[in-house]
């Protein structure tokens, strides 16, 4: 599933026919000439080492103005974050807790972004990387193995290449005792530590894949030491700015703190906030959609905490997936399982708990283990905040108990958690796809009896929502075959499941009943294991 700043998202099979024409490359949505009449307040984007001025118009994608300065290397292949043509490189922040973690080289869709969201901050493109005389090391790699064909895609790749290349917990798998090189760890990660899930989100369609990763495995364990953007790592990333550009057609805004959105949520122009605006990017492009006021919120610091309590996780909703997969660490296993399957790591550089939950999407890939996890949502307005437990928050079709003048703080997940966790995704593609049913569960089975049970579904309802009956079909029960094979038939009558384009209504009822049964072999078998 792919999704957000604000977003749910994915590719639909309505929308594949528009990937096919990865080779557009259109003229940009705005001219110089209009630009002209822009008003614009201190934005300048650190663009491979040079300032320069954007000056709007407000809605204009990154990579649109990226075009029209002659940085032509990033193209639009689908305009909705999936191809990864429009690849490109951000400093962002790296992991507060850890001093040697300043800045991270981050790859984002540069489609998706707005260009204005980027104001003093530090972009490198594929131009940037390396010169016809002197190649960067992922340049040199991909050309000595033969990664491009027709080249379309293959400065996206590059970029999100050189994001992974960069990444400084790359850790080469160790050399045999006999000195040979070192093997790949598994056949997802390479011997110099690259994992190949970063190039997930990344189109190629005429090269093939084998080429590409032979690139990737075939960089060196880590960059030269006097690499320039290797030791841009060791300063920190720029701090947000705020940033005001008004246009013809609305405006702009990148407020100073979190009391400035909250005073204008409670105004009368009705602001769009947004995040990694992998959601709201798509209806830019392919919608035409332009909103009077939008507000950026993913650089608040008041939004972008994480807290461990000994009761209770706190979760800041716009810190971005890959931020929040870093910093747990895998002590939330059920959020370790979804982190994988959400979208790709394009989408996820930039996608945040707060816009996945925001657009109260019915097949967002959060919502379900955050149900089962007993989330709650903290929310703010100039009154106050209030917590709201999330199976209370959704009350219909994309419709939430969130008013208008309030945003989405936190996220809060109760402790300790339950011991026995599962996320099952049923989509048509293993990754970076829509899921036609989700499923988490959460149980804790107490010397063989069920003393906790917690279900979140997703995909087969209007809303995301806890399989209460199923649960109470569990606890107070033995942990057996027999409990489960009743249980699953209460689950597969949980919710109301409809046909569409990615799966029929019998088919979401039967992936129900199918992933209970699933959850209580996978841990058989992890028992007979140990």
């Amino acid at each position: 599933m792919k999704c957000t700043g604000s977003c749910s998202h994915g590719k639909p099979a309505v929308q594949l026919s528009l990937a096919n024409h990865a080779c557009r490359n259109r003229v940009p949505r705005f001219s110089r000439d209009a630009a002209v009449t822009e008003t614009l307040t201190g934005c300048h984007v650190t663009v491979n080492g040079r300032p320069r001025p954007f000056t709007g118009p407000p809605h204009t994608s990154a990579l649109d103005w990226l075009r029209a300065q002659g940085l032509t290397g990033a193209k639009e292949g689908c305009a909705e974050g999936e191809c990864g043509a429009c690849s490109i490189l951000v400093a962002r922040p790296g992991d507060p807790d850890s001093p040697q973690d300043r800045t991270r080289w981050t790859a984002i869709n540069a489609c998706l972004t707005p260009a204005a969201a980027l104001a003093d901050q530090e972009v490198v493109t594929s131009e940037g990387l390396g010169t016809p005389d002197e190649l960067h090391p992922v340049q040199t790699a991909m050309a000595l193995r033969g990664g491009s064909q027709c080249g379309y895609c293959t400065p996206g790749f590059i970029c999100s290449m050189a994001a992974e290349f960069y990444r400084p917990d790359r850790t080469p798998s160790a050399a045999p005792a006999d000195g040979a090189p070192g093997c790949a760890a598994d056949d997802e990660h390479g011997p110099n530590g690259f994992d190949l899930h970063s190039l997930s989100g990344n189109l190629c369609r005429c090269t093939g894949y084998r080429p590409i990763r032979d690139a990737a495995y075939g960089l060196p364990a880590a960059p030269a030491p006097d690499d320039p953007l290797a030791a841009r790592r060791d300063s920190p990333a720029p701090n947000a700015t705020p940033t005001v550009i008004t246009g013809a057609d609305g405006r702009f805004v990148r407020p100073s703190g979190l009391g400035e959105v909250l005073d204008l949520l409670a105004g009368d122009e009705s602001p769009v906030l947004v995040a990694g605006s992998t959601d709201f990017g798509v209806d830019v492009n392919l919608k035409g959609r332009r909103e009077g006021l939008v507000v950026a919120i993913d650089r608040l610091p008041e939004l972008r905490g994480l807290r461990w309590e000994e009761d209770e996780l706190e979760i800041g909703a716009a810190l971005t997936l890959s931020e929040i997969e870093r910093r747990l660490g895998g002590r939330v296993p059920l959020l370790a399982q979804v982190f994988p399957q959400f979208a790709s790591r394009l989408i996820r550089n930039a996608a945040t708990l707060g816009g996945n939950l925001g657009t109260g999407s019915p097949i967002g890939d959060t919502p379900p283990a955050l149900l089962a996890l007993d989330a709650r949502l903290v929310l703010a307005s100039r009154d106050g905040e209030r917590t709201v437990p999330l199976a209370d928050y959704f009350t219909g079709y994309r419709a939430t108990v969130r008013r208008s003048d309030e945003l989405i703080k936190a996220i809060r997940i109760p402790l300790p958690l339950s011991p026995l966790t599962a996320f099952h995704k049923i989509a048509k593609r293993r990754f970076d796809d829509i899921s036609s049913v989700a499923v988490a569960f959460a149980l804790t089975v107490d010397e063989g009896t069920i003393t906790r049970a917690a279900i979140g579904l997703g995909g087969v309802a209007a809303t995301p929502l806890r399989a209460a009956a199923t649960e109470q079909a569990l606890v107070g029960r033995p942990w057996s075959l027999d409990t489960v094979r009743a249980a699953a038939e209460v689950l597969r009558a949980e919710g109301t499941p409809m046909d569409d384009h990615r799966a029929s209504g019998r088919y979401r009822v039967a992936m129900l009943g199918r992933s209970l049964e699933k959850l209580f072999a996978d841990d058989r078998a992890r028992e007979e294991l140990s």
